[in-house]
């Protein structure tokens, strides 16, 4: 991003503006470029969620609510003034999938005006306060893991923050399972990590409740709901 030949190139194209979404941290030598500035689409309400995996962050911490920030861009990452906010409300069946898709339709509308702002003038900025941040570190497959000892709650908020990918995970016998979707079960009381299966459906054990999955992937062979499964594999 710092070759000088790149950086030449943009300068020939006179652009007013540049409009950052999913892209690599730009060094100062490009965001100066336009005489309007730069700004970037972020999926979270920054100052929260700093970071790369905002979404799904939001999910596997059980929030109720996210949404989308514009601001204009800074050296230290996504620390720059706010132009724009949108509040998303994250539904009880969302997952990563759902909700970047729902987001990303928010988001189209908010570049567009947040464009129309800045052509007009009209722009209130606002500054982000760093007390009220908090980290969206990069995806990591030792996060992907399930911990049974874990509440269900808290392991059913990391598979949906984690489906349809990279995907939450467990190992029995040496083969790895990812797990989809699952619903939590407060009636059913199991010891956690012990597995009990009907002939439709599969219970695991949490340290505080019990997790119903609902899909899972046999290592090597392709997503299936419960019932699916349980016609050509058992994990018991």
């Amino acid at each position: 991003m710092n070759d000088e030949n790149f950086v030449e190139e943009l300068k020939k194209i006179n652009a007013d503006l540049f409009i950052v979404v999913a892209f690599k941290i730009l060094p100062k030598s490009v965001f100066t470029i336009p005489p309007k500035g730069a700004f970037n689409l972020h999926g979270s309400l920054l100052p929260k969620y700093r970071g790369a995996a905002p979404i799904q962050w939001s999910l596997i911490n059980g929030d109720k609510v996210t949404g989308l920030t514009t601001f204009f861009l800074k050296e230290k990452v996504d620390t720059g003034n706010m132009i724009l906010q949108k509040e998303i409300i994250i539904d009880e069946e969302d997952d990563f999938g759902t909700l970047h898709d729902k987001m990303s339709s928010a988001g189209a509308e908010l570049v567009i005006e947040t464009v129309k702002l800045i052509e007009e003038n009209k722009i209130d900025l606002k500054e982000q306060k760093d007390s009220l941040a908090s980290p969206a570190p990069k995806i990591t497959k030792e996060l992907c893991e399930i911990n049974w000892e874990n509440s269900a709650e808290k392991i059913h908020n990391l598979i949906r923050g984690l489906s349809p990918f990279p995907g939450a995970f467990f190992k029995k016998d040496e083969k790895i399972f990812k797990v989809y979707k699952s619903k939590i079960n407060y009636k059913l009381n199991l010891q956690a990590g012990k597995i009990e299966q009907t002939k439709k459906e599969i219970f695991i054990g949490c340290g505080i409740n019990t997790l119903q999955i609902l899909e899972i992937q046999p290592e090597g062979r392709k997503r299936l709901t419960a019932e699916e499964f349980l016609r050509g594999y058992t994990l018991n």
